[in-house]
């Protein structure tokens, strides 16, 4: 067994799951770089230095997701700390097209299903998948913690107000498939809370990201802070939360 913690972070080789890499890194672990494209793992695991190592784990491939829990068993041993990442916003904006235009033609009347399927297919079910995956070899360490990358455009109960400013960009594709993540992560963390297994929920805001074709307001640095915070968190800290920010909390 290795004396470092071992962290596992999906979609790594880029935006805010590289920027938690190499912070992680940083602080003394050893950080598996998921990347659905190895050769852009292996440039990310390069650009991060020692202590990242790339793995192949595309989160809608049910195959891919087994050999990289077989090869975190073989080589590891364990895992303490599952950063699940990997996320997608959409399969078929158009070039130029802006967040608003998108939202108006993905509205529930006119949206197509094979959009929201493949969101969701990344975005909930790889999820899902990586969890289930993953748990056997968490189970393993003594200091388990899991990370849901989330999003507040997902709370129910914010969108549910009448005034909040976004709420008319509320659609069934990306921010449904976070509101499904959501509950998906709060039946985790049932599951899990009578096991020492910590889980939580972090939204890193709107970060300047490919997600967001570079939209986004916050910078990387800024959008990954709190999920290295909480990423680094002891057993004895808090579980079951959901926070954007340190003592920020985002309603469900």
């Amino acid at each position: 067994m290795p004396d470092k913690r071992v962290a596992l972070i999906t979609g790594a080789n880029q935006g805010v799951g590289l920027q938690v890499a190499k912070e992680l890194v940083a602080h003394g672990l050893t950080v598996l770089v998921g990347s659905r494209n190895f050769e852009k793992g292996e440039a990310a695991a390069r650009e991060i230095g020692t202590g990242a190592h790339a793995i192949q784990l595309d989160v809608t491939d049910q195959a891919s997701i087994t050999a990289a829990a077989e090869r975190i068993r073989s080589e590891f041993g364990r895992l303490d700390v599952l950063v699940n990442n990997a996320a997608i916003s959409n399969t078929g904006r158009r070039p130029g097209e802006t967040i608003e235009e998108y939202a108006k033609s993905t509205r529930p009347s006119n949206v197509s299903l094979d959009e929201v399927r493949a969101v969701w297919e990344t975005n909930v079910f790889g999820v899902l998948a990586v969890y289930q995956a993953m748990l056997p070899l968490l189970r393993e360490s003594t200091t388990a913690n899991i990370v849901i990358v989330s999003s507040g455009v997902g709370s129910l109960a914010t969108n549910a107000d009448p005034t909040y400013y976004y709420r008319n960009m509320y659609g069934p594709v990306y921010p449904a498939s976070k509101a499904a993540l959501n509950a998906i992560t709060l039946a985790m963390m049932i599951e899990l809370e009578s096991t020492p297994i910590k889980i939580r929920l972090v939204s890193p805001g709107f970060t300047s990201t490919n997600l967001n074709n570079f939209a986004g307001t916050e910078s990387v640095e800024d959008g990954s802070r709190e999920v290295v915070r909480v990423a680094l968190l002891g057993p004895d800290d808090p579980t079951g939360t959901f926070t954007r920010w340190e003592n920020v909390t985002i309603p469900w």
